[in-house]
C-alpha cells in the first residue's frame, strides 16, 4: 500500500462512521415510493377486513352441491345480488345462492363461490328470483379470499428500512396510513474551487475553464436522493474558501468541494479543516481520485474531492453516495458487481487500485458479458464517464490484464441491493 494512503474500504468505513440518518418526517404515502420507511408500519384492521369473492359467480353452501354432476344437476334459487361495496343483508340458506361480484363480501351462510362461467341460468336473468343450475360439486373455501389473508390487525405490513415500491404504497394505504415516515432528503452543499473557473454560461478567456464539477456533483446528489445547493465558485483565496464552506456548513447536512487551491491539492481546504475541525483522511489508494480529504467542520461532514471532473465523479460515487444513502436510512450496500471478460489488454502501473471507466455488454452470440474500457482514462474527461455503465476494478497488486481475463465490474447503472 502506498505510504500515507488509505485502502478505499478503510476510507469508506471512517466516513460512514461519522454519518447519521437525517430527521424523520411524514410524507404522503405515494411520495415515499423508492424510500426506506423509518419505522414499522402496522395495520389497524385485518387485510382484507372481510372474506370476499375472488371472482364473479354465485355464493353457495358447498353442502348443497355435494352430489351435483352432469347427470344429476342441482338447481338453486338466487335470493340476492351482491356487488363490491353492496352487502347482502340476509343469510344463504339451504337451496339458495347469491349472485356475487369480485371483491364483494361473502354473505353469511355461504362457504364457497362458483364462477359464473360454469353455472347455467335455467330461469330468469341470473339475478334475484332466478334459478341457476350446477353440474359440479363445490368445496368449502372455493374462490373465497379469507379475512386477514394479507395481514391481521396489529401486524407489521412494512418493516423499518424496507424500501416502498408503488405496490407497497398501496399496501400502506390499505393499512390505514395516509402518510409514511421517511428520513428527510439530506441537503448537500456543493462548492467549486479554483481561480480558473467560470460559470457554465460564461465564455472562458485564455487560462479559464467552465465549472463542470458543480453540475456533475449536484446531479450525482440528486441521483442518490439528496437535495443539493450550489454555494458558488471560490477563487484560490483562503478567506473566500472559508467563507463559502462556513455558509454551506451552517445550512447543510454535508459539504462537498471539488478542486485544489494554491500549489498543492487542497492546501487551503485541508489546512482549514485541520485548523477549525478534524481531518480524518486526505489520501486514498485508488485511481482516479487519490487526493480526497474527509473531515468534520462545524460539526458537519466535509468531503474535498479532486478538481479533475471524472475523478470527482468517481470519488462521489465511492464515498458521498453511500453516505447520502445512509442518511436516507438505506442499508449500506455497494453497487452490484458483475464478472465479465475483458475484450482487450489493459496496462496498469502503480500500486493503487484502479477504477477505469468502461462499458459492459452481453455478447448476442455467446451470451457472455464482455467489458470494454474507455479509450482514454484521462481523469479530466467527462465524456468517458457519460458513456460508461461500469467501473472496471483492477486490484492494487495487478500488473495488468490480458484479453479474455475475467474481471470485476462495478455497475453504475444499477441500484444498490439489486440481485443480478
Amino acid at each position: 500500500m502506498p505510504e500515507n494512503m488509505l485502502p478505499l474500504e478503510d476510507a469508506q468505513a471512517i466516513l460512514l462512521s461519522h454519518i447519521e440518518p437525517t430527521p424523520v418526517i411524514e410524507v404522503p404515502v405515494w411520495r415515499a415510493q423508492g424510500l426506506p420507511v423509518a419505522r414499522d408500519i402496522v395495520t389497524d384492521i385485518d387485510l382484507s377486513p372481510f372474506a370476499n369473492s375472488a371472482m364473479d359467480g354465485y355464493a353457495v353452501r358447498a353442502a348443497d352441491l355435494a352430489r351435483a354432476s352432469a347427470d344429476q344437476p342441482v338447481t338453486l334459487t338466487v335470493v340476492g345480488h351482491e356487488a363490491a361495496g353492496h352487502v347482502f343483508a340476509g343469510a344463504v340458506e339451504a337451496g339458495q345462492a347469491v349472485r356475487i361480484m369480485t371483491g364483494a363480501p361473502v354473505p353469511a351462510g355461504a362457504d364457497a363461490v362458483v364462477k359464473y362461467e360454469i353455472v347455467t341460468v335455467s330461469g330468469g336473468d341470473g339475478n334475484e328470483g332466478s334459478q341457476v343450475t350446477f353440474t359440479e360439486p363445490a368445496r368449502v373455501g372455493d374462490n373465497i379470499r379469507e379475512a386477514g389473508l394479507e395481514a391481521r390487525a396489529g401486524e407489521v405490513v412494512v418493516h423499518a428500512g424496507e424500501v416502498l415500491t408503488p405496490a407497497g404504497c398501496g399496501l400502506v394505504a390499505s393499512a390505514g396510513a395516509a402518510t409514511a415516515p421517511v428520513h428527510t432528503a439530506p441537503r448537500i452543499g456543493v462548492i467549486s474551487l479554483g481561480t480558473e473557473l467560470v460559470a457554465p454560461g460564461d465564455l472562458p478567456d485564455r487560462g479559464q475553464i467552465r465549472d463542470s464539477n458543480s453540475s456533475a456533483l449536484m446531479a450525482s446528489a440528486v441521483a442518490a436522493g439528496a437535495e443539493p445547493e450550489f454555494f458558488g465558485i471560490a477563487a484560490d483565496d483562503a478567506d473566500e474558501i472559508e467563507g463559502l464552506i462556513r455558509r454551506a456548513a451552517a445550512s447543510c447536512d454535508f459539504v462537498i468541494t471539488s478542486g485544489g487551491a494554491s500549489a498543492g491539492d487542497y492546501d487551503f481546504v485541508t489546512g482549514l479543516i485541520e485548523r477549525e475541525g478534524e481531518v480524518l483522511f486526505d489520501r486514498i489508494a485508488m485511481k482516479p481520485g487519490k487526493a480526497i480529504t474527509f473531515g468534520i467542520f462545524a460539526g458537519k461532514p466535509f468531503l474535498g474531492l479532486s478538481g479533475n471532473p471524472a475523478a470527482a465523479v468517481v470519488g462521489f460515487e465511492m464515498l458521498a453516495r453511500p453516505a447520502i444513502r445512509k442518511m436516507l436510512g438505506h442499508p449500506v450496500l455497494p453497487r452490484p458487481r458483475q464478472t465479465a471478460r475483458i475484450a482487450h489488454d489493459v496496462r496498469k502501473r502503480g500500486p493503487r487500485r484502479f477504477y477505469n471507466r468502461a462499458r459492459v455488454e452481453r455478447d448476442a452470440a455467446t451470451g457472455e458479458l464482455t467489458v470494454t474500457e474507455a479509450r482514454s482514462q484521462n481523469s479530466a474527461l467527462l465524456s468517458t464517464m457519460q458513456a460508461a455503465n461500469c467501473l472496471l476494478e483492477i486490484a492494487e497488486d495487478s500488473k495488468g490484464l490480458k484479453a479474455g481475463d475475467e474481471v470485476s465490474c462495478l455497475r453504475l447503472d444499477i441500484d444498490e441491493g439489486t440481485v443480478l
